[in-house]
């Protein structure tokens, strides 16, 4: 008699996903940053700038082929879904969304641990955005020393690093996305660095105050306050991307053939 589990043939007869992972450099343990499209853009926000302001090259992007085949032009150039950047001196690896990736946020968690499984990555650092209800008076413009940061991983020595640069351990909250689908398939080395942020719009204060914090954990030697300098221009950039991004989207299900009539 088989003592065969009976979902065992359905795992076993699983198809591929259609995932391409391609890189042309692979840096041995690097730190991996990941930035995705969340509350108030904070992640992709910090991300950005990182890119902008550390010596990075493109080293690799990734798709999936169930998605529309959309790609964003700015400026004359190509902007990958999903790109991935070295930077040499700090050996960090920079992985940067602008698309919405709602309804594969388990693919997306997958996809992070193949590349840190490829590159032996020493730690993942994940940036986001999260919300707060302590929302600030017309009066009172809200600056970046009034912003709170919090933290939650698996690595206690991390914690206790980011505890001591003034960032608070998240104890109460309930999380949803890529973030959590990390934490959940028990991805080792994870550390999640956390912005309050006022608004769902791109919020660069917040995404300020990551890189203030990050350069101080890292010791990457990245001023934040160009960032804020620069808050409009990043803001109204990504918002142009991920709206007509949007739009390519819609228009691309309504063409889709109805054979339902």
């Amino acid at each position: 008699m088989s003592t065969m589990n009976p979902f065992e043939k359905i795992r076993t007869n699983r198809k591929p996903e259609n995932v391409g992972i391609h890189l042309t450099k692979k840096p041995k343990n690097p730190i991996i940053i990941e930035g995705f499209p969340g509350f108030g853009l904070v992640g992709t926000i910090a991300t950005e700038f990182l890119i902008e302001h550390l010596k990075t090259e493109e080293i690799g992007k990734v798709w999936f082929e169930d998605m529309p085949a959309i790609i964003a032009i700015h400026d004359g150039k190509t902007i990958n879904p999903i790109g991935i950047f070295y930077n040499e001196k700090y050996n960090i690896v920079i992985v940067h969304s602008i698309s919405s990736l709602s309804g594969f946020e388990w693919r997306t968690a997958n996809i992070i641990k193949d590349i840190a499984n490829q590159l032996n990555a020493k730690e993942i650092i994940c940036l986001e955005g999260i919300g707060t209800t302590e929302l600030p008076s017309e009066e009172k413009e809200v600056k970046i020393e009034d912003i709170k940061t919090l933290y939650c991983g698996n690595n206690e020595t991390s914690e206790n690093k980011l505890n001591a640069l003034g960032a608070e351990k998240l104890n109460e909250s309930i999380l949803m996305g890529i973030v959590p689908a990390l934490m959940l398939k028990n991805q080792e080395n994870l550390t999640c660095i956390f912005a309050e942020t006022y608004s769902n719009l791109p919020d660069s204060k917040a995404a300020a105050k990551l890189v203030q914090i990050l350069d101080k954990y890292l010791g990457l030697d990245v001023d934040y306050k160009p960032l804020v300098d620069m808050a409009e221009k990043f803001e109204i950039k990504l918002k142009s991307i991920l709206e007509k991004s949007q739009k390519a989207v819609k228009e691309h299900d309504e063409k889709r053939p109805n054979y339902f009539g």
